[in-house]
């Protein structure tokens, strides 16, 4: 039916994928995903776990997240209602991006999503009430290969919309290690995910 938009970003192998949306009166219809159109898009990537999560309230601050060793996960995100600003930090070792941070807008209204690959610390902040927040993932979730690090990470400076204090977090985000603790124990190598 629809294509799909594919636009690389400034993050090595990150990909921002704009499904083709019909509107009318009634409103719209998009196909989120389609395995066909996906892989002839060159995204071909096997999903075999969907999660959902809702944040009630603007300033909920997730992440930064990742699965260690064999259960790193590659993500799909989009977000069904509300909008978060989703913010992604390469932490694959001899990445050309690797330490670098971006941040994309993901909402209800611009049906865009994202493309996050395995080797990458993931995290968002909601912009407003009710977020539904989807992903595919290409890999189980293993609690034992669960990790992370802290959103207020000084050397990684990411300019999170909304002030360290305010930010409504899990208490296992607010204690999660700092990048220079993560880098000593670093498990991703680039190529080797």
């Amino acid at each position: 039916m629809g294509k799909l938009k594919v636009t690389t970003t400034k993050l090595q192998d990150v990909k921002i994928i704009e499904p083709a949306v019909f509107g009318d009166k009634r409103g719209f219809f998009t196909e989120t995903y389609s395995d066909r159109d996906f892989k002839e898009a060159g995204i071909d990537f096997d999903f075999i776990q969907d999660n959902q999560s809702l944040s009630a309230e603007a300033g909920v601050l997730r992440g930064l997240h990742f699965q260690r060793g064999k259960a790193a996960q590659t993500k799909l995100i989009r977000v069904v209602t509300g909008a978060v600003l989703d913010v992604i930090v390469d932490v694959r070792a001899g990445s050309p991006t690797y330490g670098e941070w971006e941040g994309y807008i993901i909402s209800e209204s611009n049906h865009r999503q994202l493309l996050v690959p395995r080797g990458f610390a993931h995290g968002f902040v909601t912009l407003t009430d009710n977020v539904n927040f989807l992903y595919k993932c290409d890999n189980y979730y293993n609690a034992e290969d669960d990790g992370g690090i802290t959103f207020m990470d000084k050397d990684l400076n990411i300019n999170w919309p909304i002030d360290y204090d305010q930010a409504i977090t899990s208490d296992k985000d607010a204690k999660q290690q700092t990048f220079k603790e993560f880098e000593q124990n670093n498990p991703f190598v680039y190529g080797e995910i």
